[in-house]
């Protein structure tokens, strides 16, 4: 699979789109504020730039985009104006894979700059929004161009499927009957993954430290786990239902069953350890901040359906939020066909395992200081 080619959020603004199924991605943007605040006024306190370089890497499409550059935004006008001097100019790029839905995301700008300047009058800086396509793992800036980076619910993607559980020279299936780590996983399955982690996220690391002033801060948020235990619910089990919905479709021969076993998501939920280690083993950055906090599956908020007006279940809102992520891949191995029975027999087995256990995605949040070095 070419995760550069193939991943991107669901587009436009219909009944299956991202832009109308991101809540989960909204409350763990807001919940992570008081650290982009913190990591923020901690670069004013060390310079005030008289033009800053702000960057957000899987910024997607839909209404979050927008929202955590105009919580930044906010957050430098309001000491700003405490400290009675004007804005600096903002330089902000809007970064994602080449298949993000970036148009939609220019046409809201209009709206968004003049909701800016109807808030802060005159005071407001001059303000440039560009959109940068490519992978965050790879340079993408120029040279100490940037003083703040976030990225929020992007990192746990991979840039490829590890190598090992793909390669033509190992034998097929070694990950039977399922699309992640699970339980049954095999070691090796387990320590491919946790290698292509490690080595996706220290040329992420290098490659933001030669695009960062010395002094910048970087703020990351992304799905992550507490124990050091790869197969721990908390960070696998979505998946896990996920490969029951397709084994289901095998068992009634709607899918084959090699389709399923030669399926593996470029995803990887790390444990804090882990972003320490590759942070220490980089040494471009100090570490902040690592902490986390919990996120309903369904991000807590009660959605109605566009139709009926009648509430969605759990196991459905679930659902939605999953396949605007995951359809792209999913619609090119198992076929399009096959998307709106797939998702309906997850969202039944959702509702089912929520009705029995208490769910919640553990998210990692990271604020990192660059070096002077």
């Amino acid at each position: 699979m070419e995760v550069m080619k193939v991943l991107h959020m669901n587009k436009g603004d219909g009944e299956t789109s991202y832009a109308n199924n991101s809540a989960v991605q909204a409350k763990i943007i807001t919940t992570a504020k008081p650290v982009i605040e913190e990591a923020i006024l901690g670069i004013l306190c060390e310079t005030f730039p008289e033009s800053i370089g702000i960057a957000d890497l899987g910024c997607s499409s839909g209404p979050n985009s927008l929202l955590v550059i105009s919580e930044i935004i906010d957050i430098i006008h309001a000491k700003c104006r405490n400290l009675g001097r004007p804005s600096p100019e903002f330089r902000v790029s809007l970064n994602d894979l080449p298949g993000n839905d970036f148009n939609s995301i220019f046409e809201s700008l209009p709206a968004f700059f003049k909701k800016q300047k109807q808030e802060k009058g005159i005071g407001f800086g001059r303000c440039y929004i560009s959109g940068v396509a490519g992978s965050f793992y790879d340079r993408l800036f120029p040279d100490k161009s940037l003083h703040f980076v976030h990225s929020s619910s992007s990192l746990h993607w991979l840039s490829q499927v590890p190598p090992a559980l793909e390669s033509n020279a190992t034998p097929a299936a070694l990950n039977k009957g399922k699309i992640y780590i699970s339980k049954s996983s095999p070691q090796y399955v387990l320590d491919a993954y946790s290698l292509q982690f490690q080595n996706n996220f220290l040329i992420f690391l290098k490659s933001r430290a030669a695009e960062m002033v010395a002094g910048g801060r970087m703020v990351l948020s992304l799905m992550g786990r507490r124990s050091i235990d790869p197969t721990t619910e908390e960070s696998c089990y979505h998946w896990e239902l996920l490969a029951q919905a397709l084994m289901s479709l095998v068992t009634e021969r709607l899918i084959e069953e090699e389709k399923l076993d030669s399926f593996n998501a470029p995803y990887y939920a790390p444990c804090p350890e882990e972003l320490k280690m590759a942070i220490q083993k980089e040494g471009s950055f100090i570490i902040d901040r690592l902490g986390h906090f919990e996120i309903d599956w369904d991000g807590g908020v009660e959605e109605l359906t566009n139709t009926t007006l009648v509430p969605l279940s759990r196991g459905q809102r679930v659902a939605k939020t999953v396949r605007a992520v995951v359809e792209s891949m999913f619609e090119l191995h198992f076929g399009k066909a096959m998307m709106d029975l797939l998702f309906a027999r997850y969202a039944e087995m959702v509702d089912d395992y929520l009705s029995k256990n208490r769910a919640k995605y553990i998210n990692l949040v990271i604020s990192i200081i660059k070096k002077d070095n």
